[in-house]
């Protein structure tokens, strides 16, 4: 596709290389801020000066990556839009970020999320959550973004290894030189750039099928088809309790369990509400992002099922053989020139953010919860330095992980992203929310509920891999072929529930700490009496509320489903 592309949509791709690689220098020569040697907040907290627009539009960027636009889009496609649920449910989640969480972390003065986690049970939490944070974003994060990038240079015509190369060697560049403050700057502008490239996408490619009605009339003969799912499956938020991939059950009790560990403990998403100048600022910016998340549906979900109807009229070379390149086809296909290379900026765009992000994120938690502890009185200057050198080891694990990664992904990058995540996140949500309102659970507690919680986890991860590989064969009826044939959200209910449970029980074996130690870290009596005051933050609450139940009716069989 690049050697096929017009020399407007390469300048394009340049031109957008240059801004970006511009902003990070600028950046790192103080950026109308901090001159000089930076110490350690503003590398990692961006001098925890930003506001709310900023912080919002980091908050979407660095969460919608190429895997994410690739896989919802590539959702879009097989008719699975109750995965897009995943992007609304957001929406509701940040909002719990906003008013519960951050006004714990930014009185604390953290600079990462074990750190919140000593403070409020023991270093022993600090270090598991650490360890399982690195690894998670190993996991989850930064091999899924190479991976998802690799798609998008595969269907420009470059090879997997150069195309990824290229583009973390660029971003590495980047967040290196300038830390969270050259990401969040450089998310900003690729917002808009990602905004605009998949707008684009979707327009041009409902034109080119004739419309909305087109489409829909489109979708209604292709579902006589042997094997093609019914038209109004394209757009229905909501299957039975008894669906196998997305029971509603699940979207509604199981996908916020995976929301509040990503969106409210998650070092990737959290640490640019740190960086705010304020709660006010802070607070805005997770409800900025919140109107954000309601995008993808529009933008990236039914750009995926445009694909798939101008597929069956024969207008696009994409097969369901795999969905995932149902967006890359279409900028491939339909974009006149100009606006192609606007929309393979997008996608560099959402890959770079998101990488960049897990970089910074990855390299905060070794430089202050591994590096700092072994060495307490480490100099500003050498924590930045440990910061810009730890990302290499990230990268050479990640791509180390690609492997088993594929095998993993039966389901499509979005179904992976999310199932894996569903086996890490309970025991880690439950201790962070619970801890929040009830002083009398306790760090022995704690403990039990993570590392229980993070072996039946692990065992489910572990035997799915093994049988995918037909390494091991399950006997029918065993308790392990039982527990694998739980659905992924369910059986993140289930784990949510034990976590409580066992955090609870042995919280009783063990003594709290004192009040004022919790001081900090817990609700008291005064904060847990609702006052309602109206202001801009409660309108916007209330208005985001209201979005997202629009959306839920519209998508479903009261709405055009």
């Amino acid at each position: 596709m690049l050697g096929t592309l017009n020399p407007i949509d390469l300048g394009i791709i340049f031109i957008y290389f240059a801004i970006i690689l511009w902003i990070a220098w600028w950046v790192s020569k103080g950026g109308g801020k901090n001159k000089g040697d930076r110490d350690s907040k503003d590398y990692f907290l961006a001098g925890k000066t930003a506001g709310w627009f900023v912080i919002g539009a980091s908050l979407f960027a660095s969460n919608i990556g190429s895997e994410i636009i690739i896989g919802v889009s590539g959702a879009g496609a097989r008719a699975e839009m109750p995965q897009a649920n995943f992007e609304i449910l957001a929406a509701l989640i940040l909002i719990l970020l906003g008013w519960v969480f951050v006004p714990f972390y930014l009185r604390t003065g953290v600079y990462t999320m074990p750190e919140f986690l000593e403070i409020r049970y023991s270093k022993a939490c600090r270090n598991y959550l650490s360890v399982v944070s690195v690894l998670a974003y190993i996991i989850t994060k930064i091999s899924l973004i190479i991976f998802a990038g690799a798609l998008v240079f595969e269907t420009m015509g470059v090879s997997f290894w150069t195309g990824a190369i290229i583009t973390i060697v660029a971003t590495g560049f980047y967040t290196i030189l300038g830390g969270l403050r050259a990401v969040i700057y450089t998310d900003m502008i690729q917002t808009f750039i990602l905004l605009a490239g998949t707008i684009a996408v979707t327009y041009f490619g409902l034109a080119q099928i004739g419309g909305w009605d087109a489409m829909m009339d489109t979708l209604t003969m292709a579902s006589e088809k042997p094997g093609n799912p019914k038209a109004s499956q394209f757009f229905n938020l909501w299957r039975p309790s008894s669906d196998t991939d997305y029971p509603w059950t699940g979207m509604l009790f199981g996908a916020p369990i995976l929301g509040v560990w990503y969106w409210c403990t998650d070092q990737f998403i959290v640490q640019r509400t740190l960086s705010a100048k304020d709660i006010s600022n802070a607070r805005k910016g997770t409800l900025f992002a919140g109107f954000l998340k309601l995008l993808p549906v529009f933008i990236f979900f039914i750009p995926g099922v445009i694909a798939f109807a101008l597929s069956q009229k024969g207008m696009l070379n994409f097969t369901l053989d795999n969905p995932d390149h149902a967006l890359p086809a279409m900028i491939n296909g339909f974009l006149p020139i100009g606006l192609k290379g606007l929309a393979i900026s997008g996608l560099l765009a959402a890959l770079m953010s998101s990488l960049s992000s897990a970089f910074n994120s990855s390299s905060t938690l070794i430089t202050f919860d591994f590096y700092k502890q072994y060495k307490p009185h480490a100099t500003e200057k050498e924590l930045v330095w440990v910061g810009q050198i730890a990302t290499l080891i990230l990268v050479i694990m990640s791509f180390l992980w690609i492997p088993f990664m594929k095998t993993l992904m039966g389901g499509g990058l979005f179904h992976y992203l999310q199932s894996v995540q569903a086996y890490i996140s309970p025991p880690i949500a439950a201790v962070f929310l619970f801890g929040l309102f009830f002083k009398w659970i306790n760090a022995r507690g704690a403990i039990m509920a993570l590392w229980t919680g993070f072996f039946l986890g692990m065992m489910r991860l572990v035997t799915e891999y093994l049988t995918k590989e037909g390494i091991i064969e399950l006997t029918q009826g065993s308790l392990l072929q039982v527990m694998l044939e739980i659905n992924f959200l369910h059986y993140a209910i289930y784990l949510f529930i034990f976590s409580v449970v066992i955090l609870m029980l042995f919280s009783q074996l063990g003594r709290p700490k004192s009040d004022d130690l919790l001081r900090l870290v817990t609700f008291n009596k005064k904060e847990m009496k609702l006052k309602f005051t109206w202001s801009l933050d409660v309108f916007l609450t209330l208005l985001l509320i209201c979005c997202v139940l629009l959306l839920w009716i519209i998508f479903s069989p009261l709405g055009i489903a």
